[in-house]
């Protein structure tokens, strides 16, 4: 409902707003066969590959996003500490 939330992006009372709760609802879905995620983002979110993870490593730092999902947020920032590790 976009009525509900302000110009900005920003869903009620400071929340995240629609595209960041998007975001993390396309995380927490599994993908079967190769590119199908690639897929989903650009006709569902209408993003570029490159811009969604752009938005979802900015988004993992987001306390309001941990706060959202706590569970998908904490299990990404896992996996992306791992990488960083293996660098």
């Amino acid at each position: 409902m976009a009525g509900d939330e302000p110009a900005g992006g920003r869903g009620p009372a400071g929340g995240l707003g629609r595209r960041e709760r998007d975001i993390l609802a396309l995380e927490r879905r599994g993908f079967t066969g190769p590119g199908a995620k690639e897929r989903a983002i650009r006709e569902e979110l209408g993003l570029s590959p490159v811009r969604y993870y752009q938005l979802l490593n900015a988004l993992l730092d987001d306390i309001r996003a941990l706060a959202h999902d706590p569970v998908t947020v904490n299990r990404l920032r896992r996996i992306r500490d791992a990488r960083r590790a293996e660098r």
